[in-house]
């Protein structure tokens, strides 16, 4: 039976435990790791700098992309997670690679917060959290309000796949099984992307070196994430921008939104969007 809606917005023990995962591959992040991030960063928002910028991470997971956000030049970075396993590795993290105090990590909810909590923001930034939300279509409606005008949302969704259906199922199960479950599930479904490679005549161990250079995330705990991240939703490019234009917003990009199957997974398409009326003086500067 699946979850209603109201117990996966509100209740953190209908969620598989994200926090845990990201404080596992917060202790594994290095130099090299932050760069990349810096990089991918760089990449979906267009532009190299965001010095000046305040910004808010939406989900903040290990917090390597507040981090990149302050290497970045970021004036301020807000980052919440409902998780306090995530904002308890977001703080070491940080803490570890940044001596300055221009940033604030704290626990939130998305359907909670607002603008009176948290302030308004130059660019508001989630990457593959809102659709673990339990209610994506508002969780995006809520992290847009937090978008000061003239800024930048940038989210990164799940692709919706035929396979959808099936995920859904996976996640709700691997989240509520046993060792024995989620042993056989990793094992599966790692087997079968082997496999995929052995068949595709492409080398495995070159295509994980090849993720892991990607983003500053590692191969396993994108895994792990995939096969737990319950609750699940997706969304197609059209769906996207169909919701958030009537709201304010104009497309600036898209990425990485190819139509996939979804038998090893669905990955996400990145999408910027643009609120509607005049920037900052900061955000100006930061893209000029």
């Amino acid at each position: 039976m699946e979850t209603d809606v109201e117990s996966l917005k509100y209740d953190r023990g209908t969620h598989f435990e994200f926090g845990k995962n990201w404080t596992a591959y917060s202790l594994t992040v290095t130099e090299d790791d932050i760069a990349r991030s810096m990089r991918e960063m760089r990449r979906m928002l267009g532009r190299e700098s965001l010095h000046g910028l305040r910004f808010l991470d939406i989900g903040c997971g290990s917090g390597i992309h507040a981090l990149a956000a302050l290497r970045l030049g970021a004036a301020m970075v807000t980052a919440i997670d409902i998780d306090p396993h995530s904002v308890g590795a977001a703080r070491a993290l940080i803490g570890q690679h940044w001596a300055q105090a221009n940033y604030l990590i704290r626990e939130g909810n998305v359907f909670l917060l607002t603008p009176d909590d948290l302030g308004h923001f130059d660019l508001v930034y989630s990457w593959g959290v809102l659709h673990h939300t339990g209610d994506m279509w508002t969780a995006i409606r809520r992290a847009a309000g937090f978008v000061e005008p003239g800024g930048t949302l940038a989210i990164a969704l799940y692709r919706k796949t035929p396979m959808c259906a099936f995920w859904r199922w996976e996640k709700r199960r691997y989240t509520r099984g046993g060792p024995f479950f989620r042993g056989a599930a990793i094992g599966v479904f790692v087997a079968a992307r082997v496999l995929r490679d052995a068949v595709r005549l492409k080398n495995p161990m070159a295509k994980i070196r090849v993720h892991n250079e990607k983003r500053g995330m590692k191969w396993y705990t994108d895994v792990i994430d995939w096969l737990g991240g319950y609750p699940y939703e997706s969304a197609s490019p059209k769906e996207v921008a169909a919701f958030l234009e009537p709201i304010g917003f104009r497309p600036r990009a898209t990425f990485k939104a190819r139509r996939d199957l979804g038998l090893l997974g669905s990955g996400n398409a990145e999408y910027t969007f643009e609120k509607a009326g005049p920037p900052a003086a900061a955000a100006l500067e930061a893209s000029g």
